[in-house]
């Protein structure tokens, strides 16, 4: 029974371990180098910097995502109520012309990024991506307020911002 119980509390514990919220990024992730609109390159160090002082609200998506497109109404409430955060979107897409098309479609605002090795990539491993849409934000001196929130979790997205702001 005693180990029945401690097996329970070890698997619980590392599950929590998994699931912690981190404060910054690694070295490695402030590395990647990420897809501009005009098809050059720029690192995630650099996307971070462009917004300091700023609010930012992070969301990693794709076109082909079904729970990305039907979070999209909320996301853009989100965007609409607090108008003086950044926004910025990082796409998993397959190809640069299906996220261009895809943000064209789904009129999304902000600033766009595309990750050309997809989800299970070293930007998505960077950033211990298991899941989109997934959202990070990031308070106005570029550090990590909140780093795994999902579609599920406006409200808390949105006292998180309102906090922040």
């Amino acid at each position: 029974m005693k180990k029945t119980l401690l097996s329970i509390v070890f698997a619980i514990s590392c599950l929590a371990c998994s699931n912690a919220q981190k404060k910054e990024f690694s070295k490695t992730t402030f590395e990647k180098k990420l897809t501009t609109l005009d098809n050059s390159e720029t690192t995630f160090k650099e996307i971070i910097k462009n917004h300091k002082g700023k609010v930012v609200v992070m969301e990693i998506w794709a076109s082909w995502c079904s729970d990305c497109v039907k979070a999209m109404p909320q996301f853009k409430e989100l965007q609409s109520k607090y108008t003086d955060a950044s926004y910025v979107f990082i796409s998993m897409d397959k190809s640069y012309d299906k996220w261009l098309a895809g943000i064209d479609r789904y009129e999304l605002k902000g600033d766009h990024y595309w990750v050309t090795d997809g989800m299970k990539g070293e930007f998505g491993k960077s950033i211990d991506l298991d899941w989109i849409p997934r959202y990070i934000i990031i308070d106005k001196d570029g550090k990590i307020a909140t780093y795994r929130a999902v579609e599920t979790d406006f409200e808390e997205m949105s006292a998180t911002i309102k906090k922040l702001l």
